[in-house]
């Protein structure tokens, strides 16, 4: 969708006001590369406001899962559990390293199903990939028991719940590694830009090598005995992430404030299923506002959204699920499993706001 035509965009990043001063500064200074002070302050920031020990800031949310997954020491063929229903930047990395991308469907949350958890897991079971979607995070109680039980490694993708909370602790801080992007549709914008976070100082080390073309300071620059990737951020995005940083909190009740103010006024609107203002111990985030159809509505989202574009609302369909994602298909993947809903992925539009 052109968001020049449109009246009222999917979203436009928030800035406050200091940035651009940090940004300056790097400029004055001419700390603009990946070296600058700025990226060690913002890891520093990230990983204390996430209750991590250690955070390696990338290039963006992809770098961040790529990273994480790879730095886990997945072997071809070891399976890896993960939902559907998620962006395919989740399950590039696996499905590339060889792994076996084992999938669950989504709940009524929009986050994977726990509750099929269990019935995933063999003893080729090495990690499960949680990804917080749209609202609220997932149930990670379950999770980390079912992890904690079969020796499984969890990477908790946090990129759409920066600020919020799961079980009274911050989105970021579980399971073995975090992922986090700081995409302009994030709480917290670099531009581009992600995250990955951790405790344990060797998988750090592991993190930062691969976000570094897998140099290692031990041993001559220029040798290399594992492949990464240059996947480094640069200090004027760290600068910007910095004084995104400051008003977080800000961010996160701007966004709660515009989600409610959409309940309200679309609150007995027929068709529609709108998304609930609290769920468990936790409050809604709105990273988007997501609205699904009723099957009783005579037509798909796409059909909604055209209306609404005319209208110059800007609107976004629902990730489509990785089981009916094309490029899978031809690869033979996930065959057999036409029982996963996509109702979602058809029924469902969101409009993100700040």
């Amino acid at each position: 969708m052109d968001l020049s035509t449109t009246a009222f965009a999917v979203n436009t990043p928030k800035f406050w006001g200091g940035e651009k001063e940090l940004v300056a500064d790097c400029i004055e200074t001419g700390w603009i590369s990946s070296e600058g002070p700025a990226v060690k302050e913002f890891e520093s920031k990230m990983a204390s406001r996430c209750s991590r020990r250690h955070a390696i800031a990338c290039a963006n949310g992809t770098a961040a899962l790529d990273i994480a997954v790879k730095a886990l020491n997945l072997s071809e063929g070891d399976e890896v559990i993960l939902p559907s229903f998620c962006i395919i930047s989740v399950i590039t990395q696996v499905v590339r390293g060889g792994s076996v991308p084992v999938l669950v469907d989504s709940d009524a949350t929009f986050n994977m199903d726990v509750s099929q958890l269990a019935s995933k897991i063999t003893p080729k079971t090495k990690a499960i990939i949680c990804v917080h979607t749209y609202h609220f995070p997932v149930d990670m109680e379950p999770v980390l028991a079912l992890a904690k039980e079969h020796g499984i490694k969890v990477i908790e993708d946090a990129a759409e719940m920066i600020g919020q909370t799961c079980l009274g602790r911050p989105c970021g801080s579980f399971g073995e590694i975090s992922t986090m992007s700081f995409y302009p549709n994030k709480h917290i914008t670099t531009g581009e830009g992600g995250m990955v976070l951790c405790d344990d100082p060797e998988l750090a080390e592991r993190c930062q090598q691969l976000r570094n073309l897998c140099f290692d300071p031990k041993k001559r620059r220029f040798v290399h005995e594992d492949l990464g990737w240059n996947y480094r951020m640069t200090n004027l995005q760290a600068a910007l992430g910095l004084g995104q940083l400051l008003h977080l909190d800000e961010a996160v009740q701007r966004k709660r404030e515009i989600g409610r103010l959409y309940s309200k006024l679309l609150k007995g609107c027929p068709g529609l299923i709108l998304p609930p203002d609290d769920l468990r111990s936790e409050t809604n985030i709105y990273w988007v506002y997501g609205v699904e159809l009723l099957p009783s509505v005579p037509c798909e989202a796409d059909e909604v959204m055209k209306h609404l574009a005319a209208a110059k609302v800007g609107t976004r369909p629902f990730f489509w699920p990785m089981h009916e994602q094309p490029v899978f298909l031809q690869m033979g993947l996930f065959k057999g499993i036409a029982n996963l809903s996509d109702e979602h992925g058809r029924r469902g539009l969101v409009r993100i706001d700040l």
